[in-house]
């Protein structure tokens, strides 16, 4: 094999009548500038030499290609821009061969779509996952990937933006040809002479409809994906542009169908929601960057205990299962523990229903599970999570026995909502060794991790938790201690909000239909009625004794709640739930309820258009976001964002509260709270930070940087 040509990141090299052309751009052969250079330029060889026959396109290291540059992102765009790329490797006069091994993703897929030839080693994973990010396939993806899949999966890939396997790439007509080698070099270069000895032809995916052929049967998916899609989609802008642009590759010749799909993408570029959702995309990958992890590394953990069996404690042990840990789990009794081993094998028995999980991998996993009732069995482990009830004395009792029988270095780690983990620390002897983890639930679903740091911990402990979370896949956020820490503190403030908006005369169906309409999957009092009434109401009551007398107090809530009413689990909240229902219906009976509270306080109703309550709804949230950011309990802005959207359902594409604050202009932000302020001083107090940022002419990102 003799060197022909390089690049710095594509090198070309003749073995015999075939270019090898590999993508060398460490780590993932992202599509930056030289490689779509080193691409065009390997092309341009292959036409001009009479001595190659073919050509085979691969990627060094563990990808194929995995989309595009990140560090291109919000720069200028330098040619050659990714659909020329695509469409002169479709062009070449010789065989191109894609040997697709590890990630073929974005920009990445569409350059092996447009290869004649697609070749997948096992670990190949291909996907287009470009509506997460607020934009559709540019280069060609929406009008090849229908030819070669059809309308159906096709469209489905790029809805989803999930990844797909060889083999089911292979069934698809994404790849032509499997592999079972593990050395995607030689396997192209067999591939390329396979298709030179049978005088394979070039075949460019643009010179035939492919699976478009029967036009009848591709409209009649399309129209109901454009259907399901409507629904699904809640206001997204990317989604339906994706179909429209399939609805081209049907309609159009090719080149026009690309035409018509950069117009799209070009819409999609310029997007708001496109610059929420690349925010929410560089926020997750920010939020690891602490000032703990300057000077401590994490300490090391295998075995791990998990204090509590109920449905945090299960979900939090199929986290540390899933991650490859040892796991104890400790309850008070022989029926605690029972329940709790239940509740962990109910989560593998569903995968297994679902055809997700195999037996064998069921006991696999658990064999590195052992419940038991006997602290002394923990003796040994690295870390300790406790999941017990939400009461201060319950969980200083979990403590101190941790504290008897842990061994030295053990990280011990409380799961608490809201309460003090400086007063959880200080009944040990070792508060420099108690951190702060506050899983969402399902732990074992949901993604967001709250890693709270109190006043004495160790920089090595923090660091460890952010271990954990990384091993977990888990998202995490540093917060501060305060009653709340970042998601729940500013979840009270808003929920008051709401609370005042009934008060004075919103319905909470209307309320919630606001909300939803904004983007969130369930308003406030819909979520209320699913993690159960009682909940917020026992908080309320145990900050009865801290209220300021002088704050105003709404009583709705607890009426509803003096009924029983607690939501989805007794069959009846602020919604009423007909035979286990999962949707609530509207409660005349609460609307009595609230109309009774609003006479006794001698409140006179008014309407609110939906624009009005989000505006207060959202005002709410930013003041508070902006209070924790300025006091510290956030390190950044952005960590308020990662926060909502990854663990209370914040509209990904707006970006986060504090993104969206910035979309809207912070100035008039704090001129809607100043209004607000003049019905109610005390609580719509504008936060200082807020304050600060408008008069320099700043906004919240100059803080995330």
């Amino acid at each position: 094999m003799t060197a022909q040509a390089s690049t710095s990141v594509v090198e070309l090299r003749q073995d015999g009548d075939v270019l090898l052309v590999s993508v060398n751009n460490p780590p993932v052969n992202a599509l930056g500038a030289a490689v779509r250079q080193g691409l065009m330029a390997a092309m341009e060889q292959a036409d001009a030499s009479a001595a190659v026959k073919a050509v085979v396109i691969v990627g060094e290291g563990k990808a194929f290609i995995a989309g595009a540059d990140i560090r291109e992102f919000g720069k200028p765009p330098v040619q050659p821009f990714l659909p020329d790329v695509c469409n002169r490797i479709e062009a070449c006069s010789k065989p191109v061969v894609a040997v697709i091994h590890g990630a073929a993703l974005g920009g990445g897929l569409e350059i092996a779509m447009s290869a004649h030839y697609r070749l997948a080693l096992p670990g190949a994973k291909l996907g287009l996952p470009e509506v997460s990010l607020g934009l559709l396939p540019g280069a060609g993806g929406t009008q090849r990937a229908p030819r070669l899949m059809g309308v159906k999966a096709a469209t489905e890939l790029m809805l989803s933006g999930q990844q797909i396997g060889a083999k089911a790439g292979l069934a698809a007509g994404l790849v032509d040809k499997p592999d079972d080698g593990t050395d995607p070099v030689a396997a192209g270069l067999a591939y390329a002479r396979e298709l030179l000895a049978q005088g394979a032809p070039l075949r460019p995916v643009s010179a035939t409809p492919g699976r478009l052929a029967d036009k009848a049967a591709a409209q009649a998916e399309l129209d109901a994906l454009r259907a399901d899609t409507a629904k699904k989609s809640r206001g997204l802008f990317s989604p339906l542009k994706i179909i429209d642009c399939v609805q081209a590759a049907l309609d159009l010749p090719f080149a026009e169908g690309l035409k018509f799909e950069r117009t799209q993408f070009l819409a999609c570029i310029d997007s708001p929601q496109r610059a929420g959702l690349i925010h929410a995309f560089f926020a997750e990958r920010e939020t690891a960057k602490i000032p703990e992890a300057r000077a401590a590394q994490p300490r090391a953990f295998s075995k791990i205990a998990i204090i509590g069996g109920g449905t945090m404690g299960a979900g939090i042990t199929v986290s540390a299962l899933d991650a490859g840990l040892v796991v104890t789990m400790i309850e008070r009794d022989a029926e605690s523990i029972a329940r709790g081993q239940a509740n962990v094998e109910k989560v593998y028995n569903g995968l297994i229903a679902k055809g997700r999980m195999s037996e064998e991998a069921k006991a696999a996993i658990l064999a590195r599970y052992t419940p038991s009732t006997r602290y002394d069995e923990i003796a040994d482990v690295d870390l300790v999570i406790e999941a017990v009830f939400e009461d201060l004395e319950v969980k200083k009792a979990v403590f101190k026995e941790l504290d008897r029988v842990c061994k030295s270095g053990a990280v011990l780690a409380t799961n608490t909502s809201y309460l003090d983990i400086d007063a959880i620390a200080a009944v040990t002897s070792r508060p420099q060794d108690v951190i702060g983890l506050h899983f969402f639930s399902p732990a074992n679903i949901m993604k967001l991790l709250e890693i709270v740091v109190p006043a004495k911990v160790a920089p090595d402990v923090v660091t460890t938790a952010f271990e954990l979370a990384r091993k977990m896949k888990k998202v995490p956020v540093r917060a501060g201690v305060c009653d709340g820490f970042i998601g729940n503190r500013i979840l009270a403030t808003y929920k008051q909000a709401a609370d005042y908006l009934m008060e004075d005369g919103a319905s909470p169906y209307e309320i919630d239909e606001a909300v939803r309409g904004f983007g969130f999957a369930m308003g406030p009092f819909q979520v209320t009625d699913l993690a159960g009434g009682d909940i917020g109401w026992a908080t309320r009551k145990r900050r009865a004794a801290t209220r300021d007398p002088k704050a105003r107090y709404v009583e709705i809530a607890d009426r509803i709640c003096e009924q029983g009413w607690f939501g989805q689990k007794t069959g009846r909240g602020f919604y009423l739930y007909p035979q286990g229902a999962r949707i609530g219906q509207p409660d005349p009976e609460v609307l009595a309820i609230v109309d009774a509270e609003r006479a006794k306080k001698g409140v006179t109703p008014r309407p609110f258009t939906a624009e009005e309550i989000m505006r207060r709804y959202m005002a709410a949230m930013v003041n508070e976001g902006a209070k924790v950011v300025g006091e510290g309990i956030a390190l950044r802005p952005l960590d308020v964002d990662v926060t909502f959207i990854s663990g209370y359902g914040f509209p990904r594409h707006r970006g986060g509260p504090m993104k969206w604050a910035d979309m809207q202009g912070l100035d008039k932000v704090l001129a809607d709270i100043e209004a607000f302020a003049k019905e109610d001083a005390l609580f719509w107090k504008p936060a200082p930070l807020l304050q600060k940022l408008v008069a320099e002419g700043k906004n919240f990102e100059s803080l995330n940087k």
